[in-house]
């Protein structure tokens, strides 16, 4: 059976646009994945930046607790151990201390930060980080707290 002659032409037409509709279905999926994957990065940098904003509010009422029991001179030295405790429990190598010059005092409660940045030691590493009256070492953060005694 012979076919007509009209359809010979339509079947050269679709096998040669076929082609040319598969390199669009790839070029969409391959938006579809790049959008995907940056979507999944912000989705990662998200938990990150909360679990670090969890950290730094920790060490915030960490740092309270001890300018706010220091303010009774005989419970001092033990409210100081305990927020150290809750320090060490609470955050990565966590330390609570208290630093003081004069009438005016500050809490202080440095830890191992979660960020992407250098750890000590390393060559270029940042500048250290202010905190109260002393530097934190580089790859730590910290929270400081003023109050008057």
């Amino acid at each position: 059976m012979r076919w007509p002659a009209f359809s010979t032409g339509v079947r050269a037409q679709a096998s040669a646009s076929g082609g040319s509709s598969l390199i669009e279905v790839m070029l969409a999926v391959a938006l579809v994945a790049v959008s995907a994957l940056g979507l999944i990065a912000a989705q990662v940098w998200t938990a990150r930046e909360a679990h670090a904003m969890s950290l730094r509010e920790s060490a915030t009422w960490i740092a309270d607790s001890i300018a706010e029991a220091t303010r009774t001179p005989s419970v001092g030295n033990a409210a100081l151990d305990q927020s150290s405790g809750w320090a060490s429990v609470l955050l990565p190598q966590g330390d609570a201390s208290i630093g003081a010059s004069g009438a005016v005092a500050s809490a202080r409660v440095t830890w191992a930060s979660v960020r992407d940045r250098p750890i000590a030691g390393d060559g270029i590493g940042p500048p250290a980080e202010p905190c109260g009256d002393i530097d934190a070492p580089a790859g730590s953060s910290c929270v400081a707290l003023a109050f008057a005694k």
